[in-house]
């Protein structure tokens, strides 16, 4: 069937991190749409069971766009993005409560990178692929594991097969 308008967010925003847990839906960072966007380190939160527009969640640590996002039943994780230096770092929130993330750890390599997409299951969050743009926009097959309940640097998961950037 045809999607149905289920709200909107706090402000309008693109390049963001999202991931849920089952009964919410949390969308981080990214950047104003415009020929000037503004990069932006606003949370929202929806409640998935019912329509209705998003809230304010809280604020990651720093603004950034062009992140990856994991999450569990109770927790997400934010890594890489782009501020508009690289970011190496990953963040947490609790979903089930509001408020600002926290430091969790740092991705792999001696750099950050952008556009690395993200998935996972309830314990593990895989981050993969994305772009450094130093010295031109490279993409880069890198997979970071992460152990979603516990904090600490990401962790070497392999190589893509192909070298590509995921937003």
């Amino acid at each position: 069937g045809d999607a149905a308008d289920f709200g909107d967010l706090t402000a309008p925003n693109h390049e963001m991190a999202a991931a849920s847990s089952p009964t919410r839906a949390v969308f981080a960072g990214g950047s104003a749409p415009g020929s000037s966007p503004t990069i932006t380190n606003k949370i929202d939160l929806v409640t998935i069971a019912t329509l209705g527009d998003a809230t304010d969640f809280g604020d990651l640590l720093a603004t950034r766009k062009n992140m990856g996002g994991v999450a569990s039943q109770t927790r997400m994780c934010i890594g890489g993005g782009v501020n508009p230096a690289l970011e190496q770092s990953i963040e947490y929130l609790t979903i089930a409560t509001t408020g600002n993330t926290q430091t969790f750890g740092d991705l792999t390599g001696s750099e950050g990178r952008w556009g690395c997409g993200g998935t996972s299951n309830s314990a593990r969050g895989v981050f993969g692929g994305g772009y450094d743009p130093s010295p031109a926009t490279i993409s880069l097959n890198t997979m970071d594991y992460i152990t979603i309940a516990s904090t600490g640097d990401a962790k070497d998961f392999g190589d893509i097969g192909t070298s590509s950037g995921a937003n």
